[in-house]
């Protein structure tokens, strides 16, 4: 019996040890062998070009290094721009080294982390990356010293400073630019500590959609802490109904204040409306859309003493009596700027924050709302002479106004094809009797070129003509008559396609033309906007002293469903 238990133990032995050597996981000594190579290092974060955006003007950073060699490390340094921020010397697995850690003093700007690594031999690797933390916002335009985009939050972006509540003001839910805007509610405001921001001279513009309950409201206030003393600072307000609302500006000058009424937005339009405030030394506007709306003189700069607080959405504690309590309206974009910018500048940050977008497929738009740019290319036409604007608009804001002697022009590069229309508003002056209204030619030798738009008649109506060159001939279209005793703007489109010319009053075809050949462009570089120009001044179609609003060019031949639309839109 004890035979066989012997036996059986050694049966069992034998069992586990052929069993030990077929497992998955010998554990069998090896010789180091020769340290051959340097380590190699590997930077899994921040990668290469690695960009970080917060508020924060310090900020954190996660870092995630891997570092493995032939035989044992002995040492891993960190580097942050040159500086050791970490070392590491001893090691679980002496081959194998994943190390991942938080250094929290990274500033804005650009930043190169360097890993350097060793062996037990003195052999080492050096790998570095480049990244950067840039701050969430850099200031597009000159003297622009404060943004707050009100994109969920109250943050200003330049000095990443977050306003203060007062209430509950909200977000609209809607922006003109980005995410979202800022919402009044009753009681409710912001305010923002501006004392450092303050400058002799200085701009405020904001994009605005007005809510005219209550009926009166401030808008931006900067006051100091007199109770009905305006003297100091200025106050942004608006009064009025349900129908319109007018905007205005109260500036303290240190012994007195001076009133600026501004104009009136119309309620019902419900849109959105770029608003600017100027203050120099010598007088505040106000601005609706980059057109100046009113002016008033100053007869010194603002006085800013005791004026250390902003207010957004209310008159807040310096200017809450005559009912100027809480905004309930929408706003969004509010800039700050130390100097007082002109209308140019004005209209370029609406240009380039706010871009247009071609409505109807246009290649070309220029509504002549105190200047002359198109904004589809932002390319301003050439003034010849002295051109000028009408002081009134099919649409709102001006329109160009032609001079003697005066028009525009500007290059034809991408504006026409094959097939081609323009369509705008016109207000005619028939004197002189008659004139180039738009052209574009190659030269006065004949007109095979290009295309000249003009007029001819009377005091008491005028003749729309289109004059359309086919390479080896030219083809009159004698378009309809205006009534001039009407006084009325007309708008005016034409068509070519490649069989036909088209002329529109009001959506409506006057006549048509037929065309053997499509239109020829050989030559025509520049079109001129209210006279024949170079191309086409000869029998005296010279300057048009007439009104042109609203112009829009087409690489396609519309039809006149298209032109309706547009009538329709803008009528």
């Amino acid at each position: 019996m004890k035979l066989f238990k012997n036996i059986l133990i050694a049966m069992i032995a034998l069992v586990f040890a052929t069993a030990c050597d077929d497992g998955i996981d010998p554990i069998t000594a090896v010789k180091p062998g020769v340290d051959e190579t340097a380590p190699m290092v590997k930077i899994n974060y921040p990668t290469e070009g690695t960009i970080i955006k917060v508020l924060d003007l310090v900020t954190s950073i996660d870092i995630d290094i891997e570092v493995t060699d032939d035989i044992e490390i002995g040492s891993i340094s960190v580097l942050m721009d040159g500086t050791e921020i970490a070392s590491f010397t001893t090691f679980t697995d002496y081959r194998i080294a994943l190390k991942a850690f938080t250094y929290d003093n990274v500033n804005t700007g650009d930043h190169i982390m360097t890993v350097i690594a060793a062996d037990l031999e003195g052999k080492s690797t050096t790998s570095s990356v480049n990244f950067s933390k840039e701050p969430p916002y850099t200031a597009l335009f000159d003297g622009e010293l404060f943004y707050m985009p009100f994109d969920g939050d109250y943050y200003e972006l330049v000095n990443i400073v977050q306003a203060t509540k007062v209430g509950s003001p909200g977000f609209a839910g809607e922006g003109i630019i980005g995410i979202d805007s800022y919402s009044g509610t009753t009681d409710s405001y912001l305010t923002y500590p501006i004392a450092s921001l303050l400058t002799p001279e200085f701009t405020a513009a904001f994009w605005y959609k007005v809510n005219p309950s209550p009926d009166r409201a401030g808008i931006l206030v900067i006051g100091n802490d007199l109770p009905e003393n305006r003297n100091q600072g200025f106050r942004l307000l608006r009064e009025g109904n349900g129908a319109e609302q007018r905007i205005k500006l109260n500036v303290g000058i240190g012994t007195t204040d001076v009133w600026n009424d501004g104009d009136v937005i119309d309620v019902a339009a419900g849109e959105w409306v770029h608003i600017a405030m100027t203050i120099s030394q010598t007088k505040c506007t106000i601005f609706f859309n980059g057109i100046e709306m009113r002016s008033s003189d100053l007869a010194t700069g603002i006085d800013w003493t005791g004026c250390e607080t902003m207010t957004i959405g209310a008159g807040g504690e310096t200017f809450s009596y005559w009912n100027h309590l809480s905004d309930n309206s929408a706003m969004d974009e509010l800039r700050l700027f130390n100097k007082a910018l002109t209308a140019d500048e004005i209209q370029d940050m609406i240009n380039v924050t706010n871009p247009y977008e071609p409505k109807y497929g246009e290649t070309f738009y220029m509504p002549f709302d105190g200047d002359n740019t198109d904004l589809i290319s932002y390319n301003e036409a050439t003034v010849v002479g002295t051109t000028g604007f009408a002081g009134e608009s099919v649409l709102g804001g001006d329109a160009f106004a032609g001079a003697t002697d005066s028009y525009l022009t500007f290059p034809t590069e991408g504006l026409f094809g094959e097939e081609f229309s323009t369509v705008f508003w016109y207000k005619v002056n028939p004197s002189a009797d008659r004139a180039g209204i738009l052209v574009v030619g190659d030269d006065e030798t004949d007109r095979n070129q290009g295309f000249r738009l003009f007029r001819e008649g009377d005091a008491t109506s005028q003749r729309i003509k289109l004059n359309v060159g086919i390479e080896t001939a030219d083809v009159w279209n004698d378009g309809g008559v205006i009534d001039v005793t009407a006084g009325e703007w007309v708008q005016i489109a034409v068509t070519v396609s490649l069989t036909k010319s088209k002329i529109y009053f009001n959506g409506v075809e006057m006549l048509s033309s037929d065309l053997s050949a499509g239109i020829d462009w050989t030559g025509c570089s520049t079109m001129t906007i209210g006279a024949g120009g170079e191309t086409f001044s000869y029998w005296n179609h010279l300057s048009d002293s007439s009104f042109l609003d609203e112009l829009r060019i087409f690489n396609t031949a519309l039809s006149q469903e298209e032109i309706q639309t547009i009538y329709d839109a803008e009528k």
